[in-house]
């Protein structure tokens, strides 16, 4: 690929000569291939979900938590071989499934090293819901659950958080394709997720009225049934300069959103208070690699 057009962005740098917004280059870089136990029940089950934590990202979101991959690419190389036997691995171990993590600007390499292993367990993939059309055909039966955010719906906020002012705009196109894509949620006998789409929201603080437009947007444009998480687990990041966004949400703001997501008939996933901790946060070492 020349010219890279896997992301909304379109750069179209040559990745093997120079990296675009993302920040990185045609090889594959991850900080963590592990087994994973803080997804929702259904992705992470008793097993644990087999996650690939990959660098860079196609946001800039000023709160995120895995701010040394997204930001500032922190992670190792790897080969495409090498990528596979990752997949082998975590197959091996009992992973749920194989959950790609923000890696959207390594489709191409992830569906080379598919080729030459794809273990029989569901292929996740979690995303920012910031996605191109033309990089989610590329995934067209070959993804079995996508797990994508829908962050906002204001495109002031969008712009503020996370440099995209488009972000609702190609995020609401994209989660209609993944919802196309997989058609309504399957579960196996153990209540693990093999098909389907999960959307997950995160209510920021001060943010509530957008929470509840994104809500409004799943209702009433995608699928019913459609499962939703509703996160609270918010944690205030030391790098994030926007004014608000320096505590968690209260319990009034997740009250709220909860109220709003009961009384639009969603259902899905909730989180407890706890969930506001740093602590199920990773560590970004080389786990796995």
């Amino acid at each position: 690929m020349t010219q890279c057009t896997l992301c909304p962005r379109k750069c179209r740098v040559n990745r093997s000569e120079t990296t675009g917004f993302c920040g990185m280059g045609n090889t594959p870089k991850l900080a963590r291939a592990a087994l994973h136990f803080w997804e929702e029940p259904c992705i992470a089950g008793t097993k644990g979900s087999g996650a690939l934590f990959f660098s860079g990202c196609t946001l800039r979101c000023c709160y995120c938590q895995n701010h040394s991959l997204s930001h500032q690419g922190h992670g190792k190389e790897i080969s495409v071989e090498r990528l596979a036997e990752i997949f082998q691995s975590l197959y091996e171990q009992g992973a749920h499934n194989l959950n790609f993590v923000t890696a959207t600007p390594f489709v191409p390499q992830i569906l080379k090293a598919l080729e030459i292993y794809k273990p029989p367990i569901p292929i996740v993939w979690n995303s920012s819901g910031y996605e191109a059309m033309d990089t989610l055909k590329m995934l067209e039966g070959v993804v079995d659950v996508y797990l994508p955010d829908m962050k906002h719906v204001s495109s002031r906020l969008s712009a503020l958080c996370a440099k995209a002012p488009d972000y609702f705009e190609v995020a609401a196109a994209a989660l209609k394709e993944m919802c196309r894509q997989t058609g309504p949620a399957v579960y196996d006998e153990n209540g693990i997720m093999q098909k389907g789409t999960l959307i997950r929201h995160l209510i920021l603080p001060g943010c509530t009225q957008d929470s509840m437009q994104v809500l409004n947007f799943i209702a009433e444009s995608l699928p019913k049934g459609t499962p939703v998480a509703l996160m609270r687990q918010y944690t205030p990041q030391p790098f994030c300069t926007v004014k608000g966004l320096d505590r968690p949400i209260t319990d009034a703001e997740y009250s709220r959103v909860l109220s709003h997501y009961e009384a639009l008939g969603l259902s899905g996933y909730t989180q407890e208070k706890s969930s506001s901790d740093s602590a199920f946060t990773p560590a970004f070492d080389f786990t796995g690699l």
